[in-house]
């Protein structure tokens, strides 16, 4: 398994009436928070303690809300928000 991101439950679900440059700065950012989840979990399918708490990333034009879950090595956008 590789490190990624991706929405949950689903893109149409998370994005749903976010303009498209929103989506694409929640995109690069969670390219980001992606890259900083495999340095700091380098065996991710191998940790064995609990998921780290979920966090909020600032955009220029809103925020998104994420969970971080290791064992998967996948970073989850939860939740889009626009200003």
């Amino acid at each position: 398994m590789s490190w990624a991101w991706e929405y949950d439950p689903s893109e149409e679900h998370v994005t749903a009436g976010a303009p498209p440059t929103l989506i694409l700065q929640v995109e690069e950012k969670a390219g980001e928070l992606v890259r900083a989840a495999e340095a700091l979990y380098v065996h991710g399918a191998a940790y064995e303690s609990t998921s780290p708490p979920g966090g909020t990333a600032l955009v220029t034009d809103g925020m998104f809300v994420y969970q971080t879950i290791p064992r998967h090595e996948r970073v989850y956008i939860l939740q889009v928000t626009a200003w």
